[in-house]
């Protein structure tokens, strides 16, 4: 090896080194020292990608991978991360083209395998992932990280058991874990306080680790809820709230300015003016709150012989920004719905049906269940105007108290405050309220309450107004095998029950910053 090839492999494992310390800085100064000696060097390219995504500079590390694979066509893992990328961002033709790389390529690397499920996973493919995971356990065992992935997949697919074991397993191997305490804690129900207590001597372990206090805690308040433990479940509850809440950033005006812009500028006369959309009728949008019965509901229409689950998608979102050509980096935004009031619905209705084409099934409708879609009510109506669209309503109170109670991925960053999550279901309400004046008849409304009560009722009618001709196994939804890749995995396996109804009320006392901050604006309770 001559020096220049020494020193461009010394460089190589600087940025490496300094990329597993979080060193970001130093990581991309040896990838840059690095290519200045070696232009194509794929490993190089390969850590500038690792590194941006890490940085969170997306449209930099597309470019690091996508000048991996020309160089090195069998960079197996550069793909996977293509995939990944594509995946996140709703590029699905784009997500699976770089699959199919992998699959031709048939890497073994446990990592590689590992990252193929992850992506399997954000397209629905919920029973390959598992497949996938568990070849990367058995090629890689007693690997935590591994067997979180694989436990993760099982309570999707309705493993709830075997999820429990493996759970359990990664805690034994690695006690300290407190995703995998989460994990199990919501696999499965409390009998005793042992795993309580042995969450709280962790928990003392992590007195400035925010995020892994948010896991434990928020385990350690549902299983007290479990046990009826009410105090102890609200305690624990809100630390982990306030935990959660110093790991995101909540900008509560700039949502305020989104509600109010959408509610100016959406109503029945911009609705009248729009040109035509798509016609197609297939899509069913379950929307609302999140934690308001919408996959319960969904799971009631998609037990249809007709009807196919695509899952929470993205893809409305992704087609409204993309075809309004606003470049943004917060989800959602006023300038975002600004734009997209001025945005072709022809074309939006077009590429969100196509881009979610692989996750739409072979029946002849499907359901789109993103709860927060609500926000493109509107626009749905005028980008598919023969979609149908169902509400989920909950009582406010127990509404609030079950997003408050959830430790949510990356969504719902009004949830971790009590005052906040009043204030913004009631910017919710009033925009609803909007929605029902300007455009009456437009879409259905079930209240969660009256279906869980009496459920064949509200379901016999809700497949009505759908369209549908009645068919027994609506009923037996908890049978179904299908995946569920929602906080509700668990719940759903079991029939519809009035056991959440009313919960607040374990809580009124602790609950009354959120009680008299709707109350103060008028809104029930119940």
């Amino acid at each position: 090896m001559t020096n220049a090839e020494q020193d461009v492999s010394r460089l190589m494992q600087e940025g490496f080194d300094a990329l597993n310390r979080g060193q970001l800085d130093v990581a991309a100064k040896a990838c840059q020292s690095a290519l200045s000696q070696r232009p194509d060097l794929a490993p190089a390219h390969f850590l500038v990608g690792l590194v941006a995504i890490e940085g969170d500079e997306r449209r930099v590390a597309h470019e690091a991978f996508k000048s991996v694979v020309k160089i090195d066509r069998d960079h197996a893992a550069a793909w996977a991360q293509l995939a990944r990328l594509n995946a996140s961002e709703g590029r699905i033709a784009l997500a699976e083209s770089a699959l199919k790389e992998v699959r031709r390529i048939q890497p073994s690397d446990p990592a590689v395998l590992d990252l193929t499920g992850t992506v399997l996973n954000q397209l629905g493919e919920y029973e390959t992932a598992k497949a996938f995971f568990a070849r990367v356990n058995q090629q890689a065992p007693g690997k935590t990280g591994y067997m979180m992935n694989l436990a993760n997949a099982l309570v999707f697919n309705g493993d709830i058991d075997e999820a429990a074991d493996l759970f359990k397993e990664v805690i034994r191997l690695d006690p300290r874990s407190a995703q995998s305490h989460w994990g199990l804690a919501n696999a499965v129900k409390a009998q005793d306080d042992q795993h309580i207590a042995q969450m709280r001597d962790l928990a003392e372990h992590y007195p400035k680790n925010p995020r892994a206090q948010g896991f434990l805690y928020y385990a350690i308040g549902k299983e007290c809820e479990d046990l009826q433990d009410w105090n102890g479940a609200f305690e624990a509850f809100s630390v982990g709230a306030a935990a959660r809440r110093q790991t995101v950033e909540f900008e509560e005006a700039a949502e305020v300015a989104m509600f109010e812009l959408i509610r100016e500028r959406f109503n029945a006369a911009w609705l009248a003016t729009q040109p035509p959309g798509n016609p197609d009728d297939s899509p069913t949008f379950v929307l609302g709150q999140p934690r308001t019965g919408t996959t319960l509901i969904e799971r009631v229409i998609t037990s249809h012989s007709q009807v196919h689950s695509a899952g929470e998608l993205q893809q409305f979102g992704l087609a409204t920004r993309r075809v309004s050509k606003h470049i943004d980096r917060r989800r959602f935004s006023a300038e975002l719905f600004g734009a997209a009031a001025e945005a072709d619905p022809r074309a939006i209705g077009d590429m969100y049906l196509q881009t979610s084409a692989r996750m739409r099934g072979k029946t002849p409708r499907f359901v789109d269940k993103l709860p927060v879609n609500y926000l493109h009510l509107p626009l749905i109506l005028s980008a598919l105007p023969n979609a149908r669209i169902v509400h989920l309503v909950r009582g406010p109170m127990d509404a609030c108290f079950a997003s408050f109670k959830q430790l949510f991925a990356d969504a719902y960053l009004h949830s971790y405050e009590q005052q906040e999550m009043a204030r913004h279901h009631i910017r919710y309400r009033q925009l609803m309220d909007h929605f029902r004046q300007e455009f009456p008849g437009r879409f259905i409304e079930v209240s969660y309450e009256d279906a869980a009560r009496d459920l064949e009722p509200h379901a016999r009618a809700l497949i009505v107004a759908l369209g549908l001709e009645w068919e027994d196994a609506c009923l037996n939804f908890h049978e179904s095998d299908a995946g569920v890749a929602t906080a509700s995995a668990v719940q759903v396996r079991e029939p519809a029950h009035t056991r959440s109804i009313g919960r607040w009320r374990q809580y009124e006392t602790q609950l009354s910053p959120m009680c008299e901050t709707l109350a103060q604006a008028g809104v029930p309770l119940d």
